[in-house]
C-alpha cells in the first residue's frame, strides 16, 4: 500500500491592528475565486517562515509590519492548481502586527482588502481550520514580535532591538 503524501506547506500572514475588543484582522480576496483569505504563499528560500509570511503580506496587501517568529496556528485546505486538480496544503499562520499600509505594492488592484473583527472574519472565510483559528485569535503583545518588514529585502533581520532590518525610510508607515 502506498501512503499518501504529506500536505504541501504554505505560510500565511494573520495581519492585525488594534488590541483587545478593538482588534481587527486583514482579509484579502484570492485572485482566482474572489474568496476571502489571508495573504499566503510558498516558503521562500533564505527567509524564515515569518519572513516569508511578511513578504506575502507586502506583495498581496501592501502591509508593513512585525511578525511573531513562531506560527500562531495551522490550517489545512485544498489549493486548486491551474490544471484544476486539488493539492492538499497546510498553512502555517504567523501573526503580523501591522505598522503601515502602502498604496503601491506588487498586487495592488488585483485583490480587495477588508479589516474585520476576528469573529466576523471567521464567518467570511471558507476553511474550517482557519475559521477556528480566527475565532480564538488574540493579538499578541507587540514586544513578542520577531521579524520586521515593509518590502523586498526587508524580511531577513531578527527584529527590533536585535539588529534586525528596519523598513526603508522612503516607505514610511501609513496609518
Amino acid at each position: 500500500m502506498i501512503s499518501p503524501r504529506p500536505p504541501a506547506l504554505q505560510v500565511a500572514a494573520l495581519c492585525h491592528r488594534g488590541s483587545g475588543a478593538e482588534t481587527e484582522v486583514l482579509l484579502i480576496t484570492s485572485r482566482g475565486t474572489g474568496r476571502w483569505v489571508l495573504p499566503k504563499g510558498w516558503p521562500i528560500k533564505g527567509l524564515s517562515g515569518a519572513g516569508a509570511a511578511l513578504r506575502e503580506a507586502y506583495e498581496e496587501a501592501g502591509v508593513q509590519g512585525i511578525a511573531l517568529a513562531e506560527p500562531v496556528g495551522r490550517y489545512g485546505y485544498d489549493k486548486i492548481l491551474d490544471s484544476g486538480l486539488p493539492l492538499p496544503c497546510e498553512a502555517a499562520v504567523y501573526a503580523v502586527q501591522v505598522t503601515g499600509m502602502l498604496e503601491s505594492y506588487p498586487e495592488a488592484g488585483q485583490r480587495r482588502l477588508a479589516w474585520q473583527r476576528p469573529a466576523r472574519a471567521a464567518e467570511l472565510v471558507a476553511e474550517p481550520g482557519l475559521q477556528a483559528l480566527l475565532r480564538r485569535f488574540t493579538a499578541p503583545p507587540a514586544a513578542a514580535a520577531q521579524e520586521r518588514g515593509s518590502g523586498p529585502g526587508a524580511f531577513t533581520g531578527p527584529g527590533p532591538g536585535t539588529g534586525g532590518t528596519e523598513p526603508p525610510a522612503a516607505l514610511g508607515a501609513v496609518s
